[in-house]
């Protein structure tokens, strides 16, 4: 008998086997890789290196040409010192020409903004009854006088009491009374010029009547002025009579005029803590009027050797003041040539289109006087004069 038993016939399976890796070969790819990244970076580095070195080649070989620049030197000098304050421009004297009696204004003798002597007619007013009245009493006096001679020859000859004679020298003085009176009342109408002055804007016409007291025309002497201004207490010991002080207003741009100190207010504000001061300044132009604004300049001691340079040679800015000092310097070339620094200063006083340099600069410095703008730190220059430079090794130095 044929075994009905299935024999079951299986594959033989296949077997993938791996290759061990070895250390070898794993440090010879680390290597490997290792080589290939120092070429990557060496190379970058050396395009680099490469491009920046053409970019300093080439502005190298292209550098703007010196700047001219005009260039002054600092100098050691006397400075002027000065206390500075606002003050007001008044009058010495002032007024508003008025009569003192009522009238009629029959007369004008004067033009609006003329300039007059002291004593100079400039209104009557209408006096026509008073000068009436003046020979009425004048005719009085005479009578009054006559009765009086005859009273006392009278007396003289015992025929006539002496109260006659009383009487009529009683009567005579009262006339002379009234002959004074009515001659200052007459020259009260005829209103002068009390100085010499310019007169304002006439306020009155012919025919006009007039009240005492009431405005004609203003009348200002010119010739001299009042500055008033006012100074900190502590200001007290640096002013005296008779110190000089400068005087410039808006009205006359540029100038400067010379004025003293005539009063000091003998006491201090008890609310500003401040000085009253009056100068008297000449004013034989007439450039300057009462009411302007002025700016005082109370002068000092001069401060001696101080370092002075060109205003213009100041560069203002937020972050602070600087000069630019011109230095020697050779070129690549060996050539000689000028560059410039920048200079922080601290600056004090200006004077005379000039500006006091407290910090940053020493006597003989070299300074760019203008052309700043075109400037930068380390930038080579030309002096537009060439006297304008010396030789290092000639300059003052302290």
């Amino acid at each position: 008998m044929t075994s009905d038993t299935d024999h079951s016939v299986h594959a033989p399976e296949r077997t993938t086997a791996r290759r061990p890796v070895t250390r070898g070969r794993l440090a010879f790819r680390i290597i490997i890789m290792a080589v290939i990244l120092a070429l990557l970076f060496g190379g970058l580095y050396a395009f680099n290196s490469f491009r920046e070195k053409a970019i300093a080649d080439f502005f190298a070989g292209n550098k703007p040409p010196p700047t001219p620049v005009s260039v002054a030197q600092a100098t050691a000098q006397s400075v002027p010192k000065f206390t500075t304050a606002i003050g007001t421009l008044t009058a010495s004297r002032q007024v508003t020409v008025a009569p003192e009696v009522v009238g009629r204004v029959t007369q004008i003798f004067f033009e609006s903004g003329a300039r007059v002597k002291a004593g100079a007619p400039l209104v009557q007013l209408n006096d026509a009854p008073d000068q009436a009245d003046l020979l009425a009493y004048r005719a009085q006096a005479k009578l009054a006088e006559n009765n009086l001679e005859r009273a006392r020859n009278l007396l003289r000859n015992q025929a006539g009491p002496q109260v006659t004679v009383d009487q009529n020298q009683a009567q005579l003085d009262e006339a002379n009374a009234n002959i004074k009176k009515t001659e200052a009342l007459i020259a009260q109408k005829l209103i002068r010029a009390p100085f010499d002055g310019e007169l304002g804007i006439r306020q009155v016409n012919v025919g006009e009547y007039v009240s005492a007291g009431g405005p004609i025309v203003t009348l200002t002497d010119l010739s001299n002025l009042f500055v008033d201004f006012t100074l900190p207490e502590q200001a007290l010991s640096q002013i005296r009579i008779g110190q000089p002080v400068l005087v410039a207003a808006d009205a006359a741009p540029g100038a400067s005029f010379n004025a003293a100190i005539s009063t000091i207010e003998p006491q201090v504000s008890p609310d500003t803590r401040a000085i009253k001061v009056r100068a008297t300044l000449q004013n034989p132009e007439r450039k300057l009027l009462p009411g302007m604004f002025a700016n005082i300049r109370v002068v000092q001691p001069a401060a001696p050797d101080r370092i002075v340079v060109p205003e213009t040679a100041v560069d203002y800015t937020v972050y602070g003041d600087s000069v630019f000092v011109v230095a020697a310097q050779k070129d690549g070339e060996g050539k000689e040539g000028y560059v410039v620094n920048r200079v922080p200063v601290k600056t004090g006083d200006r004077f005379d289109n000039k500006v006091e340099i407290l910090e940053g600069v020493k006597p003989g410095d070299r300074v760019v006087s203008s052309g700043q703008l075109k400037l930068n730190n380390g930038a080579a220059v030309v002096p537009t004069e060439a006297s304008a430079l010396v030789p290092p090794q000639t300059v003052p130095r302290n």
